[in-house]
C-alpha cells in the first residue's frame, strides 16, 4: 500500500513540479515543460476516469441503468481534466439538441483531447463507437466493454457492417444513442478543416431511422498542438446543430445526407474560427492556474 501511495503522489506532484520549473526558464523550454506537465496530468486523469468507469459501469448495469455508464464517466473525466489542465469545452449554442434520443451524434475529430470534449457534451443514454484495438487497452478497454461501446474492425468491412447492424437494433430497442467521429481518424489540423467523412454513421442513422445531431468543436490547435508541442489551458467553444431527420430515407439517400451534413459542419467550423470582430477565436488561452469564465456548460 505504501508503494502504491508513493507512486500516486509522484504522478500527481510531477506536473506541479514541471510547471514550477517552467516559470524559471526561457519561453521555448518552458513551453515544452508545460506540454509535458499537462500531458502527464491528462493521462493520469484518463486512467482515473477509466478505473472509475469500470466500477460505475458494473454497478449501474447491476441495477438496470447501464445506459448511463458512459455519461457518468464522461462527466467525471470532464471535471478531472479541468482541475488537472485548466481545459474546458463550452457549449455556446444548441444545448437543447443534446436531449434528442435516440440519435446518432456526430463530431469533428481533432486530437486525443476530444476525449475531454466528450466529457462536456456527451448526452445521457449514449455510447461511443471505437476501433476494435481499443477493446484490449487496460482500464479504458475494460470500461468501454462494460459500458457497451460499439467496436468497429476497420480492416474488415463485413464485421464493421455487422457491428452497425447490431447497433441499429440496439438503438431502436433500448432508445440508446451513439456518438461517432465520421472522419474516422484525428485530423491534427492547425486550422479549421474537416477530413472526408466515412458513410458508416449515416447508414446507421438511416437504418435505425433516427435523427443525426452534428456537434462542431472549434479548432483548438492553440490549446493543444502535438506538432508544435504546445498544451495550454483555455476554453473551447462548441456548437450543437439542429437534428437532421432520417425518417423515410433509404440507403440511396446516404451520399446526399453525408455531403449535406459535412457541408453544414464545415460552415459552422469556419464560423467558430472567427469572433464578432473577425479575429481568430482561439479559445481563451490562459496560464495553468487560471480558471476561465464560462458562458454555458453542461
Amino acid at each position: 500500500m505504501g508503494a502504491l501511495l508513493r507512486a500516486l503522489a509522484a504522478v500527481v506532484l510531477s506536473p506541479l513540479a514541471l510547471h514550477a520549473l517552467a516559470l524559471a526558464l526561457p519561453r521555448k523550454p518552458a513551453t515544452m515543460l508545460a506540454f509535458c506537465a499537462r500531458a502527464i496530468a491528462s493521462i493520469t486523469a484518463l486512467v482515473l476516469a477509466a478505473c472509475y468507469g469500470v466500477v460505475v459501469s458494473a454497478a449501474l448495469r447491476a441495477v438496470g441503468y447501464g445506459g448511463l455508464s458512459q455519461w457518468t464517466t464522461a462527466r467525471f473525466f470532464k471535471w478531472a481534466m479541468w482541475w488537472a489542465t485548466g481545459v474546458r469545452f463550452v457549449v455556446v449554442e444548441g444545448e437543447e439538441h443534446l436531449s434528442e434520443r435516440p440519435a446518432v451524434f456526430l463530431g469533428n475529430h481533432q486530437t486525443e483531447l476530444d476525449v475531454c470534449m466528450l466529457g462536456s457534451v456527451f448526452p445521457k443514454y449514449c455510447s461511443v463507437t471505437a476501433k476494435k484495438s481499443l477493446k484490449y487497452t487496460p482500464f479504458l478497454g475494460w470500461f468501454m466493454t462494460l459500458s457497451k461501446s460499439v467496436f468497429i474492425d476497420r480492416g474488415n468491412s463485413k464485421t464493421a457492417r455487422a457491428a452497425f447492424d447490431g447497433a441499429a437494433s440496439y438503438m431502436r430497442d433500448q432508445k440508446q444513442s451513439v456518438y461517432i467521429f465520421p472522419e474516422g481518424t484525428r485530423s491534427y489540423a492547425d486550422k479549421p478543416e474537416l477530413l472526408p467523412f466515412k458513410k458508416g454513421a449515416f447508414h446507421l442513422a438511416v437504418q435505425a431511422q433516427v435523427p443525426i445531431v452534428p456537434i462542431v468543436v472549434a479548432n483548438y490547435s492553440n490549446v493543444l498542438s502535438l506538432k508544435r508541442k504546445v498544451f495550454n489551458s483555455g476554453e473551447v467553444p462548441v456548437k450543437v446543430l439542429p437534428p437532421i431527420h432520417t425518417k423515410g430515407l433509404t440507403p440511396a439517400d446516404v451520399d446526399r445526407l453525408t455531403t449535406e451534413t459535412r457541408d453544414a459542419m464545415f460552415k459552422t467550423l469556419q464560423e467558430l474560427a472567427l469572433s464578432e470582430k473577425g479575429e481568430p477565436i482561439a479559445m481563451k488561452v490562459t496560464g495553468a492556474n487560471h480558471t476561465p469564465a464560462v458562458k454555458k456548460e453542461l
